[in-house]
């Protein structure tokens, strides 16, 4: 490509972006706003996921050790556990640390307590929890067969809820990913293609007078390229504001919930945005101009 060629389609990009300045700010301003509203649901299923998978990392196993054990098993059965391969953490809970759990959950009705008088009927345990929430029950399987461990609970029917709510949660943002993707390529396309066909006089005179069909298509692939690159930057601009306002109102009132770091996230939403305004740009103008190139 001669250099004088590429001063010449950045030239004609400024001028017709000049000459044709509502359309531009229709088109900036339809990508622009196509891909925030694209952003607010990538950073809503980010969210989502990140949520279903603070639940699974919640899933522990309680593994109940046998009464006469001495310190040294209870040792020797931690080391085990610790290596397991889908295990990330061993916590001991002695049998005076879990009756006084249980007495802080019972509350006010813990006077249930008092016919045990001095006894305490719980076991020593460890808390262990998983890589894997997937692999909980087989995990679970083989410390059951361990030497002195008596019984062996992950909460089982709340497990399994839990884990259809983060599938589901996972399927149904991927399904929105794409419906919106789709859209929002349909509405950015159409809206460039209304740029083209508005030019649609000039293009056929180019092809009149003997222009080659990728002369003609270069400006229009950069003015395209200049509407996903400045739409992108500004949706990319108005969600990092949005993200930090949404975020501090979050942590005034839900301290604990679990949102999606601003960094390094925002910084990869904003390359996403900035990339997929430009490809749609370039795409949308090909796909338009092809139709008008059949002269």
């Amino acid at each position: 490509m001669k250099l004088q060629n590429i001063q010449y389609y950045f030239r004609e990009v400024v001028v017709s972006m000049a000459r044709n300045r509502w359309m531009t700010f229709a088109s900036i301003g339809t990508v622009a706003v196509s891909l925030f509203v694209l952003g607010i649901f990538l950073i809503l299923i980010a969210n989502m996921t990140n949520l279903a998978s603070e639940l699974e990392s919640q899933v522990q196993i309680s593994v109940y050790l046998k009464d006469e054990l001495k310190t040294q098993d209870q040792e020797n059965i931690k080391n085990k556990l610790k290596n397991l391969t889908n295990v990330t953490e061993v916590r001991y809970v002695s049998k005076e640390e879990a009756f006084q759990t249980l007495q802080r959950r019972l509350g006010e009705k813990q006077k249930i307590l008092e016919a045990l008088g001095e006894s305490n009927p719980l076991p020593n345990s460890f808390s262990v929890t998983v890589k894997i929430a997937d692999d909980v029950q087989k995990t679970a399987e083989i410390i059951s067969k361990f030497n002195g461990v008596e019984e062996v609970s992950y909460g089982q029917e709340v497990a399994i809820n839990i884990f259809d709510v983060t599938r589901l949660i996972r399927v149904l943002g991927f399904v929105l990913m794409i419906i919106l993707t789709g859209a929002t390529i349909f509405i950015i396309s159409n809206t460039i293609r209304l740029t083209v066909f508005a030019r649609r006089k000039e293009i056929a005179v180019m092809k009149y007078v003997g222009a080659t069909d990728w002369f003609i298509r270069w400006p229009f692939v950069l003015e395209g390229t200049v509407f996903g690159l400045i739409g992108g930057g500004i949706s990319a601009i108005a969600l990092r504001s949005f993200y930090s306002a949404m975020s501090e109102r979050i942590y005034s009132t839900l301290a604990f919930f679990p949102i999606v770091e601003q960094h390094p996230f925002m910084n990869y939403l904003t390359v996403v945005l900035i990339l997929s305004g430009i490809a749609v740009g370039v795409l949308g103008s090909t796909v338009s101009l092809k139709k008008f190139l059949e002269v």
